[in-house]
């Protein structure tokens, strides 16, 4: 690129607050963050039915970021015969993919910042893809435990940089429904997973391995066909052709532009290769181990720091605990059947996000905003968590009443529909509390979560 060029893109990148600070695109008379552009590649100006189709792709990665780990749960008598492991060992092999869980986050965020989303998503299929037939090919603990471990580290980009796609994609008004639907992609595949390897294991522990292969190779070619670069370089833009207004506008009515966003020479989103190894042009670039530096960096932050670890390692280490005891607690019961006892957590998840948790949220902290002067503060997002801890509380303590006292089997199953609600609501809360309080940092802030959170399910056996 040549020097004058340069000069330019920096100078635009360091005025860009400065010319923007003007702009006040509201909603509602409350200002909306990201501030959008005029320009047509801009992913807050994609139609919905785009954004929402790269949000479905984004929910099918997360979705198996956690399917991974569970599928295998009901084929654990066979695993321990055909690997020769006890049920301690067996544990394990559901804890290891999600260290790679926990790890994959610290690697993948800053270079997504770097290269872009969709770059890193196909590269994290394909590890997984491959991971999963080296699973499924294992005849020893060894090297089945690596190739879980790599599927975990594999699948991982699903969660910060999925986040981080979340946040390109739709506007902060918007953020508590999308990250329900993301949050509740997460809590299906935990929930789905067994209840699929429960009928797969009719035919043999390995082909829950094969089965989760294809589901990779899938993804792979709907991340190839229909997810287009969302990393945006706003700033630069925002500097280049800032919003015809004085006073603000709001974001329901069209608005002019001074530029024609044709005129702006800079290859982005849609524009730029299919397969793109370059750092996105137009952006204040990371290095590499800067994720590593912010997640040490987080501790800081008393709010994320308390948040997260209350719900990491009192509330959701339990979802883990309760997974990995299902096939001990309901030995009478064949693999198939285990897998449907999780059918009641699954639809106290379902319940829980269409009428309690993102929805939910969006509503209570607008009204709550409107009541302080159009002032939106990240504490109104936790007025839910006090039921969703209440029903957590009461899911696991009738669940362990009912497996200790041998109650009929529907007794567990309404446990698991109060805990699994509770789950859901809590996760929703967690991700949307922390990111609303420091939305600037929102990365950094999701590999914090990511990290603790799976670190909280790789020490579930423990």
């Amino acid at each position: 690129m040549p020097k004058d060029k340069q000069h330019d893109e920096k100078a635009a990148l360091g005025s860009d607050i400065s010319q923007t600070e003007e702009i006040s695109v509201s909603r509602d008379g409350m200002r909306v963050h990201p501030q959008p552009t005029g320009d047509p590649l801009d992913p807050l100006n994609w139609s919905s039915l785009k954004k929402h189709t790269i949000l479905a792709i984004v929910m099918y990665m997360y979705f198996m970021f956690t399917y991974v780990t569970t599928t295998t749960v009901p084929s654990f008598p066979e695993l321990q015969e055909s690997l020769g492991i006890s049920y301690s060992q067996v544990n394990w092999t559901v804890a290891i993919p999600a260290l790679g869980l926990s790890v994959g986050p610290l690697f993948w965020s800053s270079l997504a910042d770097i290269y872009g989303r969709r770059i890193i998503f196909l590269i994290g299929t394909v590890i997984a893809f491959f991971a999963t037939i080296g699973a499924a090919l294992a005849n020893e603990y060894g090297g089945y435990m690596a190739a879980r471990f790599f599927q975990g580290f594999g699948v991982s980009p699903g969660a910060t940089v999925g986040m981080a796609v979340v946040g390109d994609l739709f506007f902060e008004y918007e953020r508590g429904q999308k990250l329900g639907l993301w949050v509740l992609a997460i809590d299906a595949g935990l929930l789905v997973g067994p209840i699929i390897g429960g009928f797969i294991d009719l035919v043999s522990a390995e082909w829950i391995q094969w089965l989760t292969a294809i589901l990779f190779a899938v993804l792979l070619v709907l991340e190839l066909a229909f997810m287009s670069e969302t990393l945006y370089p706003r700033n630069f833009m925002l500097a280049r052709m800032p919003t015809d207004i004085s006073g603000g506008t709001d974001i329901e009515k069209s608005g002019k532009h001074r530029d024609d966003p044709a005129q702006v020479e800079l290859r982005r989103t849609t524009k730029l290769s299919m397969l793109n190894v370059q750092p996105v042009p137009g952006m204040r670039h990371p290095k590499p181990w800067d994720s590593v530096v912010r997640f040490i960096f987080t501790f800081k932050y008393p709010v994320v720091v308390i948040g997260v670890c209350i719900y990491c390692f009192a509330w959701y280490w339990w979802m883990l605990c309760v997974i990995t005891m299902i096939p001990a607690a309901y030995v009478q019961y064949s693999p198939q059947i285990q897998g449907l006892l999780f059918m009641g957590l699954l639809l106290g998840t379902l319940f829980s996000e269409i009428f309690m948790s993102g929805r939910l949220s969006d509503y209570i902290v607008s009204q709550l905003a409107k009541r302080n002067n159009g002032i939106r503060l990240p504490e109104m997002r936790l007025w839910l968590a006090y039921p969703a801890a209440l029903l957590s509380a009461i899911g696991l303590i009738l669940w362990g009443i009912s497996v200790d006292k041998a109650y009929h089997w529907i007794v567990g199953q309404i446990a698991f529909f109060l805990f699994g609600a509770g789950i859901q609501m809590g996760n929703t809360v967690t991700a949307s509390y922390i990111v609303d309080s420091y939305p600037l940092q929102s990365m950094s802030i999701i590999t914090f979560y990511a990290v603790l959170i799976n670190l909280s399910a790789f020490a579930s056996p423990v």
